[in-house]
């Protein structure tokens, strides 16, 4: 298992997080998603074999917030 943290901006309320957590948790391959609202921390584990950062950041985009 691989662990990466992103910094996510334009997450305003537990709703934001939930989203959050919902479509990377949907990403093939991610066994956790952590994500604190106040700092914008987003940690992800997941299977590097089966997931790539790449594809949390795109997952992310598409919800509506930013990757820094």
């Amino acid at each position: 298992m691989e662990t990466i943290t992103l910094d996510v901006t334009g997450m305003t309320c537990m709703g934001c997080v939930a989203s959050v957590k919902r479509v990377v948790g949907a990403v093939p391959g991610v066994s956790q998603v952590d994500v604190v609202l106040e700092t914008g921390k987003v940690s992800v584990a997941y299977d590097a074999g089966q997931a790539q950062p790449a594809q949390f950041k795109q997952a992310i985009q598409d919800a509506g917030y930013q990757v820094a």
